[in-house]
């Protein structure tokens, strides 16, 4: 977790705005997990699944400037991940598109 290993100068607000992301994106994986019960389904929370469903590969940023444009580069992927799955549920799941709408536009 960046939050963790970020060093250097200015990495006391660096850790608090990566630690305050991967809050955000917390709360986004429970928001969809709540939804897929809500459909009937199970969410899979298996590590390997997690891995291999996922939107952007990880990689760890070798020094603070690293680690900050990965953490971009995810965040543009995952936006641009959520897009596409507004356009898909569209109108066959409304309420779905609006929890997905919601997600993106934190």
């Amino acid at each position: 977790m960046n939050a963790v290993v970020a060093s250097g100068l200015s990495s006391q607000s660096v850790k608090e705005e990566f630690d305050e992301h991967a809050k955000e994106e917390q709360g986004h994986m429970r928001l969809v997990a709540e939804r897929i019960n809500q459909l009937g389904g199970k969410p899979n929370f298996n590590p390997e699944g997690l891995a291999s469903r996922s939107a952007s590969e990880y990689t760890e940023g070798v020094n603070l400037v690293e680690m900050i444009k990965e953490n971009l580069n995810r965040r543009g992927i995952a936006c641009d991940h959520y897009q596409e799955l507004i356009r898909f549920f569209a109108d066959k799941d409304p309420a779905t598109r609006i929890m997905m709408e919601g997600i993106l536009c934190e």
